[in-house]
């Protein structure tokens, strides 16, 4: 018979811990399922010289805040990982136990058919799988492709040219880093979010932050679906506080080129249309920044410049030539929920909800999925509010107060 159990909680990363944090505040009896580790992404899934893109003195979890000689700078992978297993003691966190299915049964829900809950949360992540266009499979053989989650740095790489596809965040920080590393590198941009790393003396973060544009809730949003679906924006955690943008990139030497959009008799074709690419996100870029400037009431900060259109790109690149040796597969990713047997999963594999309460399911939730709450959903720092106001709604439902 399955173990009886109020709820269950999926994944021991932040996003479920915040959530196990809030149910023992609660008093809701419960326990936390983790397919590895605690912070289990941070240190198996991440390459070796990443650093969060906030600051240190911005990565907070409830009761729990950087307490150390730096806090403009930004931690390693390894230091997030043993800030979220500090934030982790006392949880009920069951480790080395992958959920492999959940199904509805007598009220409630049956995980691993182990254990029977009346609510569950998921909080496994939004980034489990990498995204990969279906002609990868087609590229020639003598092409390396890889994706973040294996990717280490350079070293994993053969000798040789290399292809970064997808200009978000991760994009930009591995195509330097390759760059940087002595290969040629060639980006493929596709639309993007561009900021700078400081704006007025300060951390472009703090401005978010201040400024309240973090808290919009997903209520008050007029196209959630985009907002949902936007890239991480064009930060690096860098000692120095420097911007990595396209303008960066190209500076250094890295040639970019526009959106991979198919692959014919081996050579990859890229769209045109770069200038229009560019001026999107500038035109983006500047209206954030008036939302500080309007927010500090002085007038007008010294604006980066515009994304500088090349002469000329190349709209197709041959992969049999010998010139790119690997594809970096930075495209973004998806959750994985092929062990739901739930109807709440749409035909595009994303989680119907509101807010993180499952729509048409009594008693399933989420955590940590892009604006699921506000928009600063995904960041650390930004899962107490959603947290909280998630298992405020599981406490209402257990008591038989919500539906």
């Amino acid at each position: 018979m399955p173990e009886h159990v109020p709820a269950v909680v999926v994944g021991a990363g932040h996003a479920g811990l915040a959530a196990s944090h809030f149910l023992r505040r609660h008093g809701i009896d419960h326990v936390v399922l983790e397919r590895g580790e605690v912070a289990n992404s941070w240190r198996r899934e991440r390459w070796d010289s990443l650093r969060l893109l906030t600051p240190n003195w911005l990565t907070r979890l409830p009761g729990q805040s950087y307490e150390g000689p730096d806090p403009d700078g930004y931690m390693t992978s390894g230091e997030v990982a043993e800030f979220i297993s500090r934030f982790a003691a006392g949880a009920p966190v069951r480790t080395g136990t992958p959920v492999t299915s959940l199904r509805p049964a007598d009220g409630g829900f049956v995980v691993n058919d182990e254990l029977h809950a009346r609510a569950v949360v998921i909080a496994s992540g939004a980034c489990n799988t990498p995204v990969v266009p279906a002609f990868a499979a087609a590229l020639p053989s003598s092409i390396t492709q890889i994706t973040p989650h294996r990717y280490r740095g350079p070293a994993d790489l053969p000798e040789g040219g290399v292809l970064v596809v997808g200009a978000s965040a991760t994009g930009v920080q591995l195509a330097a880093e390759l760059h940087r590393s002595g290969r040629k590198v060639t980006l493929s941009v596709g639309e993007h979010v561009r900021m700078p790393r400081l704006y007025r003396g300060r951390d472009v973060l703090w401005w978010m932050d201040a400024t309240g544009v973090w808290d919009q809730r997903h209520d008050e949003i007029d196209d959630l679906e985009r907002a949902r679906k936007l890239s991480s924006p064009q930060l690096v955690g860098d000692e120095k506080r420097r911007t990595l943008d396209l303008n960066a990139l190209t500076d250094l030497g890295v040639e970019v080129v526009g959106r991979w959009a198919a692959l014919r008799d081996g050579k990859a074709l890229f769209s045109g249309g770069l200038r229009n690419l560019f001026a999107l996100a500038d035109l983006k870029l500047v209206r954030l920044l008036d939302t500080f400037d309007a927010w500090a009431g002085d007038g007008p900060g010294e604006r980066p410049e515009s994304t500088r259109v090349p002469a000329s790109t190349r709209l197709q690149l041959d992969l049999t030539g010998g010139e790119i040796r690997t594809v970096v597969w930075a495209t973004g990713f998806r959750p994985d929920y092929t062990w739901l047997d739930v109807p709440v999963v749409d035909a595009k594999g994303r989680l119907r909800h509101d807010g993180g309460v499952a729509e048409g399911v009594s008693g399933l939730y989420a955590l940590g999925l892009p604006v699921l709450r506000r928009r600063k959903s995904t960041f650390i720092h930004g899962i107490e509010d959603d947290a909280r106001d998630v298992t405020d709604h599981l406490a209402r439902f257990l008591l038989g107060r919500s539906t």
